[in-house]
This record gives structure tokens, C-alpha cells and sequence, in this order.
């Protein structure tokens, strides 16, 4: 009798863990997305503190409206995607390891996905999405680690500067890791940064090809020549281009 009931709570296990794979995987567009944002003063400064303090939702409507006007170029119509802003954690996600092994980056995901069930809690619902936004004085800290975000699990840890003067510069890359999360790919060579070709161009087609005027923001950098880029200023010198438009489920 125990044994049946031991394997019949094992189905129900695996066929929660099923449903939920099957459903990152495949985004319902039609529906209302509801990205949660949890900031995190990451390196404990008063400075980041002070900023963290101050955020306010009305910051990300570029990006909220980036994304409708993108989606509706391929979809026909704009999705209902939503910011929202959770409380303050305290517990930073676990680091991504750095020069990890297949078996390093399996335990930081178990490990990560377990911090991201640690910290939900009633209140923060149902969301699409959840992302912790780690701020750091730029002060202090001149260079970011890479942000990263999962697709099986909907979660990232999006690496920030706490400065107004970087807040456009934090849009792109909260933006970048948020379409992580529903499936697109990095679209840069890991080993230089540099934009691939054609797949990391807005303009592949473009004659001649250089300069880009915009990035595709899965590769991060607009091309000025075969082996140069530079940073996009705004999250508005980028676009989303086919192929990855086809990874999120937008085109076929």
C-alpha cells in the first residue's frame, strides 16, 4: 500500500516537473506576461542603498514599450508584458562560476533554482518571470560580472549599476536577460564579444555592411568594422531580428 502511494506521489512529482518544462518552453504570447524584479544591494554600499531606495517602475516603461513595439513587428500585435517590483532581498543569488565545468554550471542552476524558491513568497504571486537585480556602486565596482537568466525555471540574476547615469545602460541588459529567460541565445563570439555574423547583425544585409546603425540585443554591440563594435547608448540603438524573434516563439 505504501509503495503504491510512494510511486503514485513520484508521478505527480514528474508530471508537475513535465507541465512545467513543457510551459517554458513553450510561452503562451496571448497572455499576460508579469516580469518580477527583486533588487538586491549587492556589495553593500550606503551608495546603492540610497539608489535602491529611490527606484520606481516608471524607469522601465521605454522598455516595456521596446518590447511591445518589437513583438508586434513579428507577431502582428503588441504582448501584454508588466513590470512589477518586488521587496528588497538581502540573500544574493549564488555566483555563476567562472571558467565552470558542465558539472559546475549543473550545480549553480540546482543551486540557483533553489535560492529562487527560497526567496518567493505568497505575496509575489504567480509571476512569469522573476529576476534579481543586483545593483553595485559604480564607485567601487568599475566592471560587472555576467548576467545570466534561465529558461527552464524563468529566473535570472541581472548584474546593475546603482546610477541614474548608467540606468539606460542597465535597460539593455535587464532586456537581454529577460529574453534568456523565454529562450533567445547570446549571439557573440564568448571568446572576443564581438557580434556574429549574420546572426548577431540588426542589418546583415546592409551594403556596404559596416557601419551598423543599431546591435541585435542578443549580441550586445552595434559593428563598426569586421573585428570592432561599440556599446549601444540607448536601449533604442537595438532591435530583436528574426532569428531570435523565431527563439521567442514570435515568428515561424
Amino acid at each position: 500500500m505504501w509503495k503504491k502511494i510512494r510511486v503514485l506521489c513520484l508521478l505527480i512529482i514528474l508530471f508537475s516537473v513535465a507541465i512545467n518544462a513543457y510551459r517554458d518552453q513553450n510561452q503562451d504570447w496571448s497572455k499576460p506576461i508579469i516580469v518580477m524584479l527583486h533588487p538586491i544591494n549587492a556589495d553593500g554600499q550606503v551608495a546603492t542603498q540610497n539608489y535602491i531606495q529611490i527606484l520606481n517602475l516608471s524607469e522601465l516603461s521605454a522598455a516595456q514599450e521596446y518590447l511591445k513595439q518589437m513583438s508586434a513587428e513579428y507577431r502582428g500585435q503588441p504582448i501584454s508584458l508588466y513590470f512589477q517590483m518586488g521587496r528588497e532581498l538581502k540573500q544574493l543569488p549564488p555566483k555563476v562560476p567562472e571558467q565552470a565545468t558542465l558539472l559546475d554550471t549543473i550545480l549553480w542552476s540546482l543551486k540557483f533554482r533553489f535560492y529562487a524558491w527560497k526567496q518567493h513568497e505568497s505575496a509575489d504571486g504567480a509571476p512569469s518571470v522573476t529576476l534579481f537585480l543586483n545593483y553595485y556602486d559604480p564607485a567601487q565596482t568599475k566592471e560587472l560580472k555576467h548576467s545570466t537568466a534561465l529558461q527552464k525555471g524563468r529566473i535570472g540574476s541581472v548584474n546593475l549599476f546603482a546610477s541614474k547615469k548608467q540606468s539606460e545602460q542597465n535597460k539593455i541588459v535587464l532586456v537581454h536577460e529577460l529574453l534568456h529567460a523565454f529562450g533567445a541565445t547570446d549571439k557573440y563570439d564568448l571568446a572576443t564579444g564581438q557580434p556574429l555574423y549574420p546572426i548577431g547583425y540588426a542589418y546583415p544585409n546592409q551594403k556596404p555592411l559596416f557601419p551598423q546603425a543599431k546591435c541585435e540585443l542578443m549580441a550586445g554591440h552595434i559593428p563598426v568594422s569586421l573585428d570592432k563594435s561599440k556599446m549601444p547608448d540607448t536601449l533604442q540603438q537595438t532591435l530583436i531580428n528574426e532569428i531570435t524573434a523565431i527563439e521567442l516563439g514570435w515568428k515561424k
